[in-house]
């Protein structure tokens, strides 16, 4: 027992992440349009071989339900097979950033345009979710899904399999919203767990007409991707879609990692070998044919609570996941869709962060703006695209936030007019610098003052230098400057 002084507690643990992990899987890959025994798989190797190496000791890794908008547009743009190409080659990418120690550089990333992400994934999820709920087929752009809401609702309420439907969803959402109200007994038993389970029983005992899960069997739905699936690697398409999910997963992971530091007193997660141990995940899931997987809040955080003490709670919590999928695999098929698009509406909602969104609007009005236009262009375009935008955004803000510039003109009603500039000139402030100036009198000489410049940039200087020629030839004596 020395070897594992705290295998009591990290065996209790497991098995509640075992219990949160199988039904978030589970809705995770069908809502990514894969088999269900693929989001299994890449929690097996979440626990098995992510959960064994260093990095974070207590964050739980598998399918994410942020990476499930990305997944299901890849899997319908290039097809399953090249699904395992794209996990491949983002874990590959994984594990050569964190050889090259840049983990500790998505911590740069503006909060804001991670959150941003976050939201702009949940509403697409929510909006792509309600369609199982209601039992109908969901438009393919983010926009069309918002937009055709309203007319699968008035569908469903004429459509008695739709209404139980319905019912089987809004039911599972209730139960995770209440459930925290339930006695401590009860609360035992993880919430997702709980909703899933009542939902099933209700499908099964009232012969309820809703669509359920279809099983593959585990060894029939892993197939790793061909040798011909490689050659693709050429298209710009694939490209960019690898590059999206190697951003978006490890910034997901990176972030659930520094969450997780706030929720224990142990050891502190290393970035690096965090980002090794997601790469090697992904790079083995890709070999699969599997999901991808980042670090996963909802996991991490119901390891840490149910009193984990080291990573061998996630390890068995793998196992757990491993012997289920082996020898109960067919009770996935009584599981209905309806309850786990209810799941993930929930999780979708849960990415909303409109706390944090109101705390922003009064304090950093700025930052807010960053998060908002973020996920309306992830929404609007696609998920690489808004992130792009939200990136380019905080850049441009924090450009023009550090370019901080006062201008005081010194007019004595005769004789020069001294002009003092001080601050950050970039071009971002040049339209303020030329109107300032080119106010000033025609017929008076000037005297310009840089010298409480910090910075001057190369725009600024030339338009300042085309202004004193503009005004030195209005037969005025030369505009002066003192260099900064």
């Amino acid at each position: 027992m020395t070897k594992f002084p705290y295998i009591r507690q990290d065996f209790a643990a497991s098995l509640v992440v075992f219990l949160v992990a199988l039904p978030l899987c589970v809705g995770v890959a069908v809502a990514s349009g894969v088999p269900a025994e693929l989001g299994l798989v890449t929690g097996i190797v979440g626990g098995l071989v992510t959960g064994m190496l260093r990095g974070s000791s207590l964050q739980v890794s598998g399918p994410a339900a942020g990476l499930t908008v990305l997944v299901f547009e890849a899997v319908r743009e290039f097809g399953l097979p090249l699904l395992g190409v794209i996990v491949l080659v983002t874990g590959v990418l994984q594990i050569a950033m964190g050889v090259l120690r840049l983990g500790r550089w998505f911590r740069a990333i503006s909060v804001s345009v991670v959150e941003g992400m976050l939201a702009g994934i949940g509403l697409v999820l929510i909006a792509g979710q309600l369609y199982p709920v209601l039992a109908a087929k969901a438009p393919e752009s983010g926009p069309g899904k918002i937009a055709g809401l309203p007319g699968a609702f008035l569908d469903a309420l004429g459509d008695g399999a739709a209404l139980a439907s319905l019912a089987l969803g809004a039911g599972t959402v209730a139960v995770l919203v209440l459930w925290k109200y339930a006695p401590a007994k009860v609360r035992t038993v993880p919430g997702p767990l709980a909703a899933v389970g009542l939902a099933t029983l209700a499908a099964f005992l009232l012969s309820l007409p809703v669509a359920t899960v279809e099983v593959h069997g585990l060894l029939d739905s892993v197939q790793p991707p061909p040798l011909s699936a490689f050659g693709e690697l050429a298209s710009a398409g694939l490209i960019g879609t690898i590059v999206a999910f190697t951003l978006i997963a490890s910034a997901e992971s990176l972030f659930s990692a520094a969450a997780v530091d706030r929720l224990h007193d142990g050891p502190r997660t290393r970035y690096n070998q965090e980002l090794i141990a997601q790469g090697a995940g992904n790079a083995l899931c890709g070999v699969l044919g599997a999901l991808p997987m980042t670090a996963v809040i909802v996991r991490s955080a119901a390891n840490v609570q149910a009193g984990a003490r080291t990573k061998a709670s996630r390890v068995l919590h793998g196992v757990w996941l491993l012997l289920f999928a082996a020898l109960l695999p067919g009770v996935l098929g009584y599981i209905p869709i309806p309850a786990l698009a209810g799941i993930l509406v929930y999780s979708g909602a849960k990415l909303i962060p409109v706390r944090a969104l109101a705390v922003l609007w009064r304090e950093h009005r700025g930052e807010a703006v960053v998060l908002v236009v973020t996920a309306v262009s992830i929404v609007a375009v696609s998920m690489f695209e808004g992130v792009l935008i939200g990136l380019a955004l905080s850049i441009v803000k924090t450009a023009w936030e550090a370019s901080h510039l006062k201008l005081e003109v010194v007019d004595k009603g005769s004789g020069p007019i001294d002009a003092y500039l001080s601050g950050n000139a970039t071009f971002l402030r040049l339209p303020k610098i030329l109107d300032s100036l080119e106010a000033l009198p025609q017929d008076r000489p000037i005297r310009v003052d840089l010298s409480g410049l910090h910075h001057l940039d190369h725009a600024c200087r030339t338009a300042l230098e085309s202004w004193a020629q503009r005004h030195s030839d209005a037969d005025t004596e030369p505009v002066k400057v003192t260099a900064a």
